[in-house]
């Protein structure tokens, strides 16, 4: 396997776009974007492309490339400073076996694992989802994402039917229905991820009894639990849709939102559910409450 050409900059207020097509059009194999600075970037929504505040851009070009050549048109079509572009020769390796080394399995709360395929668990009474990384959002490793599987690993007690409102990779679904849950019915926006959710239901064995949905009103009504890992802003907005989705006994799980927004999120939900706060971590607050009997506020 030949060598590559690694030529990268800082993003900057450049058009992401636009550098992008730059750089295959001037024969670019591959364009990633990594954080300049180790900035925190939140969570985004189903679909959304967010950047870092620092962007690095770094773009992949065959190792026969004349890299000064490429490297002198970046420049000129970009406005990049000489000095503010980096070459580099790297080697040719299999980038996602590489990828996936630096992936292991994570224990959420007593019973529930998330463990990469090329991984084993071996601890007696393991719940097991097997899931790698992948372009939909969601493996567990992001705090929220953590609150919502630790949540669902203390209650689910079995044959419960489950929302995943904005479903990313599926891992909340799945992880409910291997913890005993009868069917997860996952909705996104974002069709890649209901490819995501169905591609990684059926490598567990469970595609019979996950099922996406493309459009939120299709989801059913009179759920065990509708769990939501998204923005404060759309929680917001969506609590009487909520509300009509959950059962009166049920239970919505949100996170996505920071500490601060809790709030704001919890007085959205009052109408409906005896909502609070569960746990709070890193900055990040899960929110968790039983669906009220009384009849919804018109």
């Amino acid at each position: 396997m030949s060598d590559f050409w690694q030529l990268s900059f800082e993003l900057g207020d450049r058009d992401p776009n636009v550098a992008e097509d730059c750089c295959f059009e001037l024969g670019a194999t591959s364009v990633t974007y990594v954080d300049a600075h180790d900035d925190p970037v939140l969570e985004p929504l189903p679909g959304e492309f967010r950047l870092w505040p620092t962007t690095r851009l770094r773009a992949l070009f065959p190792g026969e490339t004349d890299a000064n050549t490429v490297a002198e048109a970046l420049t000129d079509a970009l406005a990049i400073p000489p000095s503010g572009l980096k070459r580099e020769r790297v080697e040719n390796r299999v980038w996602e076996r590489e990828w996936l080394r630096d992936f292991h399995a994570m224990r959420f709360g007593q019973r529930l694992w998330i463990c990469p395929h090329h991984e084993q668990v071996t601890e007696p009474g393991a719940v097991i989802v097997k899931m790698d990384p992948g372009l939909a959002f969601g493996t567990g490793t992001h705090p929220t994402t953590a609150l919502c599987l630790e949540w669902l690993d203390r209650h689910i007690a079995g044959g419960e039917q489950l929302i995943d409102f904005g479903c990313g990779s599926g891992v909340l679904g799945i992880a409910a229905v291997e913890l005993g849950a009868s069917a997860a019915h996952c909705f996104d926006i974002d069709p890649q991820a209901l490819t995501a959710t169905g591609e990684n239901a059926a490598a567990n064995g469970l595609r019979a009894r996950v099922s996406t949905y493309e459009t939120a009103g299709a989801l059913p009504r009179g759920v065990d639990i509708l769990v939501a890992n998204i923005l404060s802003g759309p929680l917001c907005d969506l609590a009487a849709t909520f509300g009509s989705l959950v059962r009166e006994g049920g239970w919505v799980v949100l996170a996505g939102l920071l500490e601060r927004e809790a709030a704001d999120v919890t007085e959205a939900y009052t109408a409906w559910f005896d909502i609070r706060p569960f746990e709070v971590r890193e900055g990040w607050s899960g929110l968790a409450g039983e669906r009220k009997s009384h009849a919804l506020r018109s």
